[in-house]
């Protein structure tokens, strides 16, 4: 996988943050814990970790973020200071579905006389 900066776009799906200094490291784990997706976490020992930022604490002596690891029942902490690189690796689950994006799709399909609907869409 390519760095690449984040994206300025409304999906930060396959962006790299940078994270040379602490104050870019924090904003990259903020923006990590709102993302609706799976992240991949590069530690400084080399090791890979991908799963769901589901909780924070940055501030404290040892800031850390917890995750739900992908494709296991575990729940990891990882101290900010073990992480080497972010990648925002899995789909933004609740990308394209902003109540604009709904009622966009909704007063297109009512002026073009197909059914429209206020029930919601599967969520695959």
């Amino acid at each position: 996988m390519t760095d690449s900066p984040v994206q300025s776009d409304k999906t930060l799906h396959g962006a790299v943050p940078p994270m040379a200094t602490a104050a870019e490291r924090n904003a990259a784990l903020e923006k990590a814990f709102d993302y609706r997706g799976d992240v991949t976490i590069e530690l400084n020992n080399g090791q890979l970790v991908e799963g769901y930022i589901f909780d924070r604490r940055g501030d404290g002596p040892e800031p850390y973020v917890r995750l739900m690891v992908k494709d296991a029942d575990d729940r990891m902490s990882v101290k900010y200071s073990d992480i080497k690189r972010l990648v925002f690796s899995g789909r933004d689950t609740a990308a394209g579905k902003s109540w604009e994006t709904w009622v966009k799709k909704y007063s297109e399909k009512k002026a073009a006389g197909e059914k429209a609907s206020i029930e919601s869409e599967p969520l695959e």
